[in-house]
């Protein structure tokens, strides 16, 4: 059984985190500043290849009421665009409370406002992706 990775998908950034070898720990990787569309998805592939990554899991921005909203319909097309092209096996994880969790963890960590702005993505891509290991 191959790696995992784990994004929290947002319009400017995407949160980054990679599965541990015997998959117990999530870790996260960077917070990547998107480019376009093809540079991406490019960029996301090779990284697979690079990590020995066999399944993708995507963090779904769900309304708390469960249904899908604008936001989720983005990450959505991101994500079945990126599993064409890698051939990977795609999951999504709801990630309602993950960002919120997140910022609550920098806060306790008495993290400056604009140092938690650079991580929060990354830390949600840990909790998404921890999240679906520890389901497994």
């Amino acid at each position: 059984m191959g790696r995992v990775l784990g994004l929290d998908v947002g319009d400017v950034r995407i949160g980054v985190a990679l599965s541990d070898l015997l998959m117990i720990t999530a870790q996260g990787v960077e917070t990547y500043k998107r480019v376009d569309e093809k540079a991406d998805i490019e960029y996301f592939c090779d990284m697979m290849d690079k990590y020995g990554v066999d399944t993708l899991v995507v963090g779904l921005p769900k309304n708390m009421n469960g249904t899908l909203g604008e936001q989720a319909e983005k990450v959505q097309e991101f994500a079945e665009k990126l599993k064409e092209a890698s051939g990977r096996r795609l999951v999504y994880w709801d990630e309602r409370l993950t960002t919120k969790s997140a910022h609550k963890t920098l806060l306790e960590a008495d993290m400056s406002r604009k140092k938690r702005k650079a991580v929060v993505d990354k830390i949600a891509a840990i909790y998404i992706l921890q999240g679906y290991m520890d389901s497994l």
